[in-house]
């Protein structure tokens, strides 16, 4: 009797963990990086650089494998993904192949009495909100990548700083929207991210991004910049559509409504201020990633 784990511990695993190690190094890591960021001694990842590890040839081949592999190595390198996200997507991987698909081939092949039958069932679910969580953050990381290897991006700042913020896929509320504690902020000509991102952290810039989406627009992801009239022209140049709000926080959802029932396909929104408050521009996106790209355009 052989169980599916077996095919996962015996065949994918030094099969996966082998091309993780090779991709790793390839971008420019070092063993001992490398051992640190796949859990394994440095005596592993030396087997694995010298092909003492047997691979199966079927799982290497796959292109759902090699382009986790080449996912997770760059969000690895770059850090862009938490060690967490990587094993989310992996065990996401193999559940998808235990299930009807190629370890449960593999399992029907060294047990051939389970023909017709292995894998014949779901035991994980790819949606989890562990994996939708860690999803975010992974956006999140890699649309702070964006703005710090963006010159001049300060310039987009305004007074009360800047914030970058992703939601859950069925956010409700602000503890569903991951944003940067603390804000941006402009020091010495430089954007400055003081922390790590976290779901919870953004009240102002997230309650725009959840009031959008309770009036139909479709984003996931917003950035608040400085308002200015050529910062909106180059937005609409680009093909943005842009529609103004009133700056009255307290009665957000009417004001936005309002806007967006007049412009629907609006995915930039801002107001000119008023007293005690400084006028924004509100980018919003698919992403935090895309949200950030689009900031970019305008510097």
């Amino acid at each position: 009797m052989k169980f599916a784990e077996e095919i996962v511990v015996e065949e994918f695993l030094p099969t996966f963990r082998s091309m993780l190690a090779e991709e790793l190094r390839e971008r420019g890591l070092t063993q001992s990086e490398v051992a640190d960021a796949l859990g394994i001694s440095q005596s592993a990842v030396s087997k694995y650089a010298h092909g003492e590890v047997a691979q199966n040839d079927r799982i290497r081949d796959d292109e759902r494998v090699v382009r986790l592999v080449d996912e997770i190595g760059e969000g690895l390198a770059t850090g862009s993904m938490s060690q967490v996200q990587a094993l989310v997507e992996v065990e996401v991987l193999i559940r998808r192949l235990e299930d009807r698909d190629l370890i449960a081939q593999l399992h029907e092949e060294s047990m051939p009495k389970l023909e017709g039958h292995g894998g014949d069932f779901n035991i994980h679910d790819p949606e989890d909100e562990l994996r939708a969580t860690e999803r975010v953050l992974t956006s999140m990381r890699r649309a702070v990548r964006v703005v710090e290897q963006t010159s001049g991006f300060s310039s987009l700042i305004p007074a009360v700083g800047s914030n970058l913020c992703e939601c859950l896929p069925d956010a409700d509320g602000i503890d569903d929207v991951a944003g940067i504690p603390g804000r941006i902020f402009d020091v010495k000509g430089r954007a400055t991210i003081p922390a790590d991102p976290e779901f919870g952290v953004s009240e102002h810039v997230a309650s725009i991004l959840l009031s959008a989406r309770d009036n139909g627009v479709g984003a996931h992801a917003a950035l608040n910049v400085r308002y200015d009239p050529d910062i909106i022209s180059r937005l609409e140049a680009l093909g943005y559509e842009t529609a103004e709000f009133d700056a009255t926080y307290d009665t957000l959802d009417e004001t936005l409504g309002t806007a967006l029932d007049e412009k629907p396909d609006a995915t930039v929104l801002y107001h000119t201020g008023s007293y005690g408050i400084e006028p924004i521009t509100y980018i919003l996106g698919e992403t935090a990633e895309e949200t950030a790209e689009i900031a970019r355009k305008i510097v």
